[in-house]
């Protein structure tokens, strides 16, 4: 019975160590933070000092309940830089109540229905022959490119381009890829 207890306890403390060994190699740094996969889109985001101009606008836009829903969503998470980027006075100008629906488009630009992780994405390249193109959530166009071999940029339907800065952080209820670029819609 000791030697059925001591294997027992040992089997128990290896499946927590690996357990949270995958846990650990899972979880990614957003913004000063950890971002759980156990976690939705928007429960994760919150905490990133990264991307509180974008919280702020999901907030504005009335997409909190949305991206907190089953997806799966490809979020493309613009950082505070990226906002700060954008000329004076755009980002007031969208969080005001009489430009929601603008702000919508914005923010739904940036998400793609599924699970768009870098694999994905560079499958999808791969597949279109250097260049992915893929539907937003708002109905506008993305285009994805390799820049190198590691490295994916994506063009926005006015040319500007954005890269993704962190790659893969996954969510209960899809990926969040971060980019250093707000895109714009026609």
């Amino acid at each position: 019975m000791k030697n059925y207890f001591k294997r027992t306890m040992i089997t128990a403390v290896a499946l927590m160590a690996f357990g949270s060994t995958v846990f650990a190699q899972n979880t990614v740094q957003v913004g000063g933070e950890a971002m759980y996969p156990m976690k939705d889109i928007v429960d994760n985001a919150v905490n990133s000092a990264d991307h509180t101009t974008l919280v702020a606008a999901v907030k504005a836009a009335g997409l909190v309940q949305t991206l907190k829903g089953t997806g799966p969503f490809t979020v493309f998470a613009p950082t505070n830089a990226a906002f700060d980027k954008l000329p004076a006075g755009t980002v007031a100008t969208l969080l005001k109540p009489e430009n929601k629906d603008q702000l919508t488009k914005v923010l739904t630009y940036h998400v793609i229905a599924g699970k768009y992780d870098s694999e994905a994405l560079k499958k999808a390249i791969k597949a279109g022959k250097g260049e992915a193109k893929l539907k937003t959530v708002s109905g506008d166009m993305l285009s994805f490119m390799m820049n190198g071999p590691m490295n994916i940029v994506m063009k926005d339907e006015t040319g500007n381009l954005a890269t993704i800065s962190t790659y893969d952080v996954y969510q209960s209820n899809g990926v969040i890829n971060v980019i250093e670029s707000v895109l714009l819609p026609l």
